[in-house]
């Protein structure tokens, strides 16, 4: 399923690139850049938000919440780790 119409990129596309760890984009614009470009009109910035939540929960459920390699922000406070900073997605 095209996800961006701009960047054609698929929800597979998106999956790729959301390998648990401290790597993992935690934001649309981190996903782009992972992907290799940036936002155009931006209508796709909720469905990808949509499927990192989706695959990251499963991640997460699949790991058993393991404290320092899953993508949940939640599960890192207070281990020395400082997740990626958010990324406002600006369109002119």
């Amino acid at each position: 399923m095209i996800v961006c119409s701009c960047n054609i990129l698929s929800a597979k596309d998106v999956k790729a690139c959301l390998a648990p760890g401290p790597g993992c984009p935690r934001t649309p614009a981190q996903v782009y850049r992972c992907l290799g470009c940036s936002p155009n009109c931006g209508r796709c910035a909720r469905t990808i938000r949509a499927i990192m939540e989706t695959a990251l929960a499963g991640a997460e459920e699949a790991c058993g919440g393991c404290p320092l390699t899953c993508g949940s922000d939640h599960h890192h406070a207070g281990q020395g780790h400082t997740p990626a900073p958010e990324f406002e997605i600006v369109l002119n």
